[in-house]
């Protein structure tokens, strides 16, 4: 199909934005039909780039410094109209933005307007590799195309399911009444998408299954479904929480922040600058936060780092199934967990005691599909998550296009 075809049809764009990627999909409407996607991988770290793909299929990639989330969101107008998806930036009807954290404020999606943008920026604190980055994306989009509406969809609010139980800390009661202290969690979206897909798949209704999603990309979280909804996550307060991450600690003793504070000579703010951005897969491995070159790496470290990494998922998932009294499914996606053969492997060599049986020559899949063996008591999956479908999808929703 030709390009001219699609000029006049409405299109919405949905934006992902990870803390090292800016995924994006231009969907026409009302059939929802992808016309053109891409991103930027590798933001702010060398050999940065940055592709398109066209509806007839072909795909241009351009090596290029992408120091931030605004260049790339400048790259992206820049390509749909040097290819000629749109001729006018007006064809565009609706934005959709992922926006890890709303916080109690923001119970559901929403169009964001000059009067409450300000809300997300507030909330830096419960993510601070991402609502900054994700609120600037939203205003130049908003300066852009002032006349179109733009949706924050959140990660968080497929959360707000959890019960009490699964998001208070054991803090004084008066911090949650006060300041709303607890666990927010994120990749919501993500799980939004990948549980009912795996029902599907499994033939069974959501509410009658258990299911454990790993969510493993730069940003990794664990969580468990029940119910039809999330029963319990890896995530926090903030996205810091956790299994270990490409440049995040996950889990650690608060005491430590103390120690370090007085040994090192830092302030609070450095510490958690270190936690967010110099930890995880980059901190342990002194390589990369990413884990295709820590892979590749022969040193010790970066062994290590990967052996933490995966110890760190067996152990959320090993958690979670006791909580829920058992598993029906576990679910692989986002980059790593839909890359990485070997880490699948070594978790599903983790819960063999579990039924997990795994499937001879199954796991080469980087695409859609079971891994393990037909009669496993426990099916594992790989399931290219897409949450880009489901924020256009609350665009559309929210403003009534259709």
């Amino acid at each position: 199909m030709k390009v001219e075809e699609f000029i006049f049809m409405e299109k919405v764009l949905a934006i992902n934005s990870g803390s090292s990627s800016f995924k994006y999909k231009l969907f026409s409407l009302p059939d929802e039909k992808v016309i053109a996607k891409g991103m930027a991988d590798r933001v702010g770290l060398d050999d940065a780039s940055f592709e398109i793909k066209l509806a007839d299929g072909t795909k241009h990639v351009e090596k290029t410094e992408i120091p931030d989330q605004e260049a790339a969101v400048s790259l992206l107008l820049k390509f749909l109209k040097q290819f000629n998806v749109v001729e006018d930036l007006n064809e565009i009807v609706g934005v959709g933005h992922r926006v890890v954290n709303g916080g109690e404020f923001f119970k559901d999606s929403t169009i964001i307007t000059k009067e409450n943008l300000h809300k997300i920026y507030e909330l830096e604190d419960y993510a601070p590799l991402h609502n900054p980055a994700e609120g600037r994306g939203i205003e130049a989009f908003m300066n852009v195309l002032p006349n179109v509406p733009q949706v924050a969809v959140f990660d968080t609010t497929y959360h707000r399911a959890l019960d009490p139980v699964h998001y208070l800390y054991s803090l004084p009661y008066e911090y949650y009444e006060k300041y709303g202290v607890r666990k927010y969690g994120a990749h919501g979206t993500s799980v939004r998408y990948v549980a009912p897909r795996a029902a599907d798949m499994m033939g069974k209704d959501l509410k009658d299954l258990k299911l454990i999603v790993c969510h493993l990309g730069s940003g990794a979280s664990i969580t468990a479904v029940k119910d039809a909804k999330s029963y319990d996550t890896s995530m926090g307060f903030s996205p810091l929480a956790g299994i270990t991450m490409a440049t995040r600690s996950g889990d650690i003793d608060p005491s430590l922040i103390q120690h370090l504070m007085h040994v090192e000579h830092k302030s609070m703010d450095e510490m958690i600058y270190m936690l967010n951005h110099k930890s995880g897969l980059l901190g342990l491995s002194g390589i990369s936060p990413d884990m295709r070159d820590v892979r590749e790496s022969d040193s010790d470290r970066a062994k290590l780092a990967r052996n933490i990494f995966i110890n760190r998922i067996v152990r959320y998932v090993g958690s979670y199934i006791a909580e829920m009294g058992g598993v029906d499914g576990i679910i692989f996606t986002a980059g790593i967990g839909e890359h990485d053969m070997g880490v699948r492997e070594a978790v599903m060599d983790a819960f063999k005691y579990m039924g997990v049986d795994p499937g001879g020559g199954r796991n080469i899949k980087n695409r859609e599909g079971f891994i393990t063996k037909p009669d496993s008591k426990v099916k594992v999956m790989v399931i290219p998550t897409n949450e880009e479908l489901m924020i256009e999808r609350d665009v559309v929703r929210l403003t009534h296009i259709n």
